[in-house]
């Protein structure tokens, strides 16, 4: 911008200093040239009215008049008719300076209102679009909640219908237990079934606690164990299946902080899942590693893959591709891992499989 103002002047100048040279330095006997040169002045008077407008023609064109008139009082001075129309002439700069320089002022400032019209159409455009997007979010968060808010009725009844019977089996599985003495396989199996029924009893709890999060006690916890644990709880399932599970080993215990009970529910959730979509001769596959902020667990397997429109609501409370699901795990398995400042994430392909990978946050005061 600051070039321009420079050069446009300068051109201006040029012209102006060439064209009255022209006419000084032409003899008078070639009128002919004289009338051209005559009319070379009205390039640059529009450019000065289309560059700067009305006071940028009416100076160019005055500054051509008083370069012009000596040219007419000393060399033309004998002849009163040509005088008076190259004074006309004189005329004519003036009024085609200021018309065209009017005009184009006039041009300029309806296209600056049309450029600010613009913007302020673009910025309603982009506001419309930003309270679209977010009423939008507002409204998938309805539905969540309203789907959590079933789920909490569900909970009810659950914990009502599932309490009682557990509180049940856990009473007599203690009074067994005082039959058999510790180092006795019954004893054994008896404290598993406690274990477990306790164990049942907590994910009844998480059902209620589901639309109403509440911390989890967190301690040290060996990712390289859970997995481990899943593995042995999966395996005799993976072989009835004919699926091949590998653990990938890693070097260490890769300690977070961490509720290592809830994690092996999710690492859980998530190996069943990939089990139950793999056919009998594929393979699931289960990695950790380390990166530079974060433990990343990986799920793989070579099973029928998620179509585009499922994987966006897989992890909605209820909805499952399962004819006999509930669909219910991957939306607990990934509450349990935000829960841990942890992220869940699903890339799959249909008829090629599906990856679920898991990333927990590095913990330096858990090592």
């Amino acid at each position: 911008m600051q070039r321009s103002s420079i050069i446009r002047p300068t051109v201006i100048a040029t012209f102006i200093v060439a064209i009255s040279l022209l006419h000084y330095f032409t003899p008078l006997h070639l009128p002919y040239l004289h009338a051209i040169f005559q009319r070379l002045y009205y390039l640059p008077i529009i450019l000065a009215a289309l560059w700067f407008g009305f006071r940028g023609g009416l100076i160019c064109s005055i500054i051509v008049s008083i370069a012009y008139a000596p040219h007419i009082l000393f060399q033309w001075g004998g002849c009163l008719t040509m005088e008076m129309e190259k004074y006309l002439e004189i005329l004519l700069y003036n009024i085609v300076g200021g018309m065209t320089g009017l005009l184009s002022q006039r041009e300029r400032e309806r296209t600056v209102e049309l450029q600010k019209t613009a913007r302020g159409l673009e910025e309603s455009y982009q506001q419309l679009q930003q309270q679209s997007e977010r009423i939008i979010a507002i409204e998938e968060q309805l539905r969540r909640a309203e789907k959590l808010s079933t789920l909490g009725e569900m909970a009810a009844v659950l914990a009502h219908e599932i309490r009682n019977p557990l509180g049940s089996i856990r009473g007599t599985a203690e009074i067994l237990k005082d039959d058999y003495k510790p180092g006795d396989p019954k004893h054994e199996f008896i404290e598993i079934q406690i274990r477990e029924t306790e164990r049942l009893n907590r994910v009844v709890e998480d059902f209620l606690r589901m639309a109403r999060p509440q911390p989890s006690e967190m301690g040290r916890c060996s990712l390289v164990e859970e997995l481990e644990t899943v593995v042995t709880l999966v395996a005799r399932d993976a072989l009835d299946r004919g699926v091949t599970l590998r653990l990938e080993p890693f070097a260490g215990a890769a300690i977070v902080r961490a509720n290592g009970e809830k994690l092996r529910q999710a690492f859980l959730n998530i190996v069943i899942n990939a089990l139950q979509a793999t056919p009998s001769g594929g393979k699931v596959d289960i990695a950790l590693r380390m990166a530079e902020s974060a433990y990343e667990i990986s799920v793989s397997d070579n099973g029928t893959g998620i179509d585009a429109d499922s994987q966006a609501k897989i992890f909605e409370p209820f909805f499952t591709t399962k004819p006999n699901g509930t669909g219910l795990g991957l939306a607990i398995t990934r509450k349990i891992v935000e829960g841990h400042g942890g992220t869940l994430a699903v890339e799959s392909e249909v008829g090629k499989g599906t990856t679920v990978l898991v990333k927990l946050p590095l913990n330096d005061s858990a090592n």
